[in-house]
């Protein structure tokens, strides 16, 4: 596996990172979480990347299981704040500093560990100043519960209004999670940019846009059983707008090129976002031990000017770029 510096921090991360949205706690079952995990260990993948919403802090509780045994200054785990978790009371969900320390105490006795490396606000809170957030971030910095700081869906705005009052207070905000895959370039023209700038880079969420660049799902044909298109606990939904005969045909268009290129379409999508300016990881999931074996092979894939112009051509038509899909338009305030 290679690694690479994560935004301009010393911090080295693994360019794929291993994550459990939608699968632990929630898709697959703990025997089987535990042997992806197992699989992304041998394969040299020492990152991982949570959330203390996914499967209601489930998540968190499998790979804190699944890592116990591992010798944690080896490792690299990065978890979120922001969702709410538990009752959904007033205070269980944003950015106020109420809750975001209460939540990192909460990571840190499901994950079983002392300290997190990177904790991330999974999207922006409009109702809390951002003073309050970054501040509060700043005490679970000097705390020693966190070493850095990321973010997760902010619009290129607030990511140098962030950065701005990271410096300001001494600490460093260094990565951004948004999603991207070729078919969804929405951080290219605005948010890559304004991470340039201020010192982050790009942990892409979702590189296989959900699994439709595999190739698997056929434009007229009924999704395969027990893909993430036919799960009702959340998948469907996250898949549903890729989910047409236009995407779906444009996507068969790929299999050519990874045809030519001797790889699968999975490892074509992976490849194709490590390959982008400012992106430094990608996170894959798995269902099976058998897709974190295969997935890990993109790492070591170069594309050329050529390939990345067949890639252009064969999607055209299809690709989202609107910048204003970065930002969480559902929380901000009538």
């Amino acid at each position: 596996m290679t690694y690479r510096f994560l935004g301009n921090s010393g911090l080295k991360v693994n360019d794929l990172i291993y994550g459990n949205w939608l699968t632990h706690g929630s898709q697959v079952e703990a025997e089987t979480a535990n042997a992806c995990v197992a699989a992304a260990l041998d394969e040299g993948i020492m990152t991982f990347d949570t959330a203390d919403v996914y499967a209601n802090g489930r998540a968190e509780e499998v790979l804190g299981r699944a890592l116990k045994a591992e010798r944690r200054e080896s490792l690299v785990v990065l978890t979120k704040v922001f969702w709410p978790t538990g009752p959904k009371g007033p205070n269980d969900s944003g950015l106020s500093r109420k809750h975001i320390m209460e939540s990192i105490n909460g990571s840190l006795r499901r994950l079983q560990m002392e300290y997190v490396d990177v904790y991330q606000a999974h999207r922006f809170d409009y109702f809390t100043p951002l003073d309050e957030t970054m501040q509060a971030f700043a005490d679970v910095v000097s705390s020693g519960k966190a070493h850095y700081i990321g973010v997760s869906e902010w619009n290129a705005e607030q990511i140098r209004a962030g950065a701005e009052l990271a410096r300001e207070l001494g600490i460093q905000l260094i990565s951004s999670q948004p999603q991207y895959s070729m078919l969804w370039r929405v951080i290219e023209s605005e948010v890559v940019p304004a991470c340039e700038e201020s010192g982050l880079s790009q942990i892409v969420w979702s590189p296989v846009a959900q699994g439709v660049l595999t190739g698997k799902y056929l434009p007229g044909q009924a999704a395969p059983e027990g893909s993430r298109a036919t799960d009702q606990k959340g998948g469907a939904q996250m898949i549903s707008r890729f989910m047409n005969d236009e995407v779906l045909t444009a996507v068969q268009n790929l299999r050519p090129i990874a045809d030519d290129l001797g790889i699968t379409m999975a490892q074509l999508a992976l490849a194709w976002v490590l390959n982008r300016p400012n992106v430094t990881s990608a996170i894959i999931g798995a269902s099976r031990p058998e897709q974190v074996r295969e997935n890990v092979k993109a790492s070591q894939v170069s594309l050329d000017d050529d390939v990345l112009a067949r890639i252009d051509g064969a999607l055209e038509g299809v690709i989202e770029r609107d910048p204003a899909l970065t930002e969480n338009v559902t929380q901000r305030p009538s």
